[in-house]
């Protein structure tokens, strides 16, 4: 296994200083040694996920930052521009990157925007939604995907609800009634055969599917809430974008929505203390706010209040082709999250294999990180084209530093030795011998011996 660490020396200083603080007492403040914080200065130590925390927790940062610092987001960010197929012909290995960001950051930086400038010119026309989506995602996650507005109105609006009704899905439908003459109505799937939600303001009326679960009617409910209560305040969320892309902000419009009704549902004081309290067992947190695994899940990404921080979780989610629908690293600073592909030996492509179970492992990257895994297939609703129900996997995940208070964990030895080996896909995983391997890495000269074969398909020059 590769032993390359996190190192953000450079970014911590400018940080320090930023703040006026020597390092003696940034060095209390994190409860190291002087000494110690030095070598993480010039780099000569890694920074652990439990200082990157401490570090949020005081200076109230996105931990990224530390990564998007350097330039085009350090080594793993310009890996992953090297792997475009027209450097193919080109072996150019991670000693030879490191030295190039060491001695030359401002080339590396000139790089980094005439290559991205070159694939935005490339991704025009016909990549129109592609790019909308990279526009949304790169907005959320430059949030954390916590937006500390909504969910203070949220929790306000949830506490007033339960005042007047123990069934949330009751108390909203009746707001909308009685504030905002709008009624729920189910319909049957023969009257709606390829719609879920349909919002008749002729009608004055809500009309929901009837294959949607309980969890699903009191989600888009509450959506629609969120569209005419919240409204100034996602509205004011979407112009901040410096976006003129339409569909782009219809996106995001609709994530907000959605980031109010979960927030709705699972209300953030409360909903941290359940996970505090249950160790953040999902099936327990399902049942008690009546919500469904995956709105579980994703709303796990989303603790990141200041003062009242949870566990930094990251999440995807996947159909069986590895395509991946849903990604939100949230604060977790998870390669796993921003990675293009993904390897076949972590859990959550055997989801499928059993539905209804949710599976952990423990997983080691070659940059020596450690992740606390859990992954579990879900179900989407009705049959749609073909006749086919929709299916994916959720893949959910924590450094494994932090990951001893979840009840998943219990028992489990989270030290590296016990992790299970993997790569974040063929492409760009340099693990020798991997019996599993579909193609060679990027940026490796193949190697071929006519008298012997190895365990793997392709043999390639190490660092």
């Amino acid at each position: 296994m590769a032993d390359r660490k996190f190192f953000a020396g450079a970014s911590i200083k400018r940080l320090r200083r930023g703040a006026g603080m020597t390092q003696v007492a940034l060095a209390d403040a994190l409860d190291i040694s002087a000494s110690y914080l030095n070598l993480i200065e010039r780099n000569q130590r890694p920074l652990s996920a439990r200082l990157m925390l401490l570090l949020a927790d005081r200076f109230d940062f996105d931990p990224r930052q530390l990564v998007t610092d350097e330039p085009g987001g350090g080594l793993d960010g310009i890996s992953r521009r090297l792997a475009d197929p027209m450097f193919d012909d080109l072996s150019i290995d991670r000693s030879e990157l490191d030295d190039w960001l060491a001695m030359a950051p401002n080339t590396v930086e000139a790089f980094v925007r005439l290559f991205d400038n070159r694939s935005r010119n490339q991704g025009a026309g016909d990549q129109e939604t592609v790019d909308s989506t990279q526009l949304v995602r790169k907005e959320v996650e430059r949030w954390r995907n916590h937006f500390a507005d909504l969910d203070a109105m949220a929790e306000t609006l949830a506490d007033e609800l339960r005042l007047g009704a123990g069934d949330l899905y009751g108390a909203i439908t009746e707001r909308l009634r009685v504030k905002h003459q709008l009624a729920v109505r189910i319909l049957p799937e023969t009257v709606m055969p390829d719609l879920l939600r349909r919002l008749d303001l002729h009608a004055r009326q809500l009309q929901l599917s009837e294959m949607l679960d309980p969890a699903s009617r009191t989600f888009q409910a509450a959506i629609l809430l969120a569209e005419i209560e919240a409204r100034s305040e996602i509205d004011a969320l979407i112009s901040g974008v410096d976006v003129q892309d339409n569909a782009a902000k219809r996106l995001y419009h609709r994530h907000l929505s959605s980031y109010f009704a979960a927030a709705l549902i699972m209300p953030y004081a409360r909903f941290l203390k359940a996970c505090e309290q249950t160790g953040y067992q999902l099936p327990l947190l399902q049942r008690r706010f009546g919500a469904s695994f995956e709105q579980v899940a994703h709303r796990l990404t989303t603790l990141q209040r200041v003062g009242a921080r949870g566990l930094p979780f990251f999440m995807i989610r996947i159909d069986r082709s590895g395509l991946v629908s849903k990604r939100f690293a949230g604060a977790s600073n998870a390669s796993l999250a921003e990675s293009l592909h993904r390897c076949p030996l972590w859990y959550v492509h055997r989801a499928f294999e059993r539905p209804l179970e949710v599976q952990s492992q423990l997983v080691a990257l070659e940059d020596g990180s450690t992740w606390f895994t859990l992954s579990r297939a879900v179900q989407g609703v009705g049959s749609g084209a073909g006749g086919f129900a929709a299916e994916f996997a959720i893949g959910l995940g924590i450094s494994a530093e932090l990951a001893s208070p979840l009840f998943d964990a219990r028992g489990v030895d989270l030290s590296s030795e016990n992790a299970d080996l993997i790569g974040l896909g063929c492409p760009a995983c340099t693990r020798p011998q991997c019996s599993q391997r579909s193609a060679p890495p990027k940026n490796r000269t193949l190697q071929f011996d006519g008298r012997e074969m190895g365990l793997a398909p392709y043999s390639f020059v190490a660092d």
